[in-house]
């Protein structure tokens, strides 16, 4: 029996990718940067299947190139983004990602942060290798508390749950803004009625929305200025959602406390990036869900969407399902 043809963007973990393996006459990308342009759009042609990940983006040209045999794109995340959903739901093409597996590690991750920046531990650790610690002083690299303080959530969706949950344990308040969300009692969480109130009463404000073309600089220089003089930002969602340059100018003059940042827009962040110049912005490479467990189940469920399109059968996770209906 002749095995559907399908091309995976990058090498995946081994609980995903030797399930494709079995199953698919796979094509894999085995570089460490992702194949470019001209050529993602010349390794789709004629194949069945494309699972890929949040750095190729899927759009038009990518589908005429696949062309007419192309039955599914699994995404290797949470978000898709990457991927022009109307284009492959005009085609009537499911699409995959992985939702929930990679929500506690991101929750961790962000919290992580948010500790981090508060009580500016990198900034700590590069003054004591600089060797510029000579004696215990009392008033040497003050952080923020945490008790009795407010946690702002912009978006309420799985990962900021779990951002409340964690966040009771440290005594936070925690407010949130997500017109879409009830109220969450359970949570010891409380919705407010606009992102104005949120940003009012937020000492931490953590964003937690898809890139949407809404969302997109939505923490510009008016957002900046709404939040508190001794506010801590974080972003774990995408990093267009951020206007850097409103940022680094809000961070230089001292307007919030600090920011700290998983993801940045472009990445890799350049290194002449402005941010990188300033003590109060703690930046990681993108590694919210970089847990093996983790990135261990987003692989299987990634193959999972992907041999469950290519057999014809609904997607376990699949973020156009209208595409049934027209069936």
């Amino acid at each position: 029996m002749t095995k559907p043809k399908v091309f995976v963007t990058r090498i995946i973990r081994d609980k995903g990718l030797d399930l494709v393996k079995e199953f698919c006459d796979a094509e894999i990308w085995t570089d460490e940067l992702p194949p470019d342009r001209n050529t993602l759009l010349k390794k789709v042609r004629g194949m069945e299947g494309i699972l890929c990940l949040l750095t190729d983006r899927i759009d038009a040209a990518v589908l005429d190139a696949a062309g007419s045999p192309l039955k599914v794109i699994s995404n290797h995340a949470v978000g898709f983004d990457n991927i022009v959903v109307a284009e492959a739901t005009a085609r009537r093409i499911p699409v995959g990602n992985t939702p929930g597996i990679l929500t506690d590690a991101t929750a961790d991750f962000a919290f992580a942060l948010m500790l981090a920046a508060a009580r500016r531990l990198t900034e700590a650790e590069r003054y004591l290798r600089d060797g510029k610690w000579k004696t215990w002083g009392p008033s040497t690299l003050l952080g923020l508390d945490f008790v009795g303080r407010t946690l702002g959530l912009v978006g309420f969706g799985r990962i900021g749950r779990a951002m409340a949950k964690r966040a009771n344990g440290f005594d936070l308040r925690v407010i949130y803004y997500d017109p879409a969300c009830p109220a969450a009692p359970e949570l010891n969480a409380s919705p407010v009625d606009s992102l104005d109130a949120l940003l009012g009463e937020a000492d931490f404000v953590s964003i937690h929305t898809p890139l949407t073309e809404q969302t997109r600089h939505l923490v510009n220089r008016d957002f900046l200025a709404k939040m508190k003089p001794n506010a801590v930002l974080i972003n774990t969602a995408r990093g267009p959602i951020v206007n850097q340059q409103d940022l680094y100018e809000a961070l230089k003059a001292g307007r919030i406390f600090a920011a700290a940042l998983d993801v940045t827009d472009p990445e890799p962040l350049p290194p002449d990036s402005p941010l990188l110049t300033l003590e109060n912005c703690l930046i990681a490479p993108h590694i919210a869900s970089a847990s093996a467990h983790t990135r261990d189940m987003m692989a299987y469920l990634a193959a999972q969407n992907l041999i469950a399109g290519l057999k014809g059968e609904r997607l376990p996770h699949c973020v156009n399902p209208e595409v049934y209906d027209a069936r």
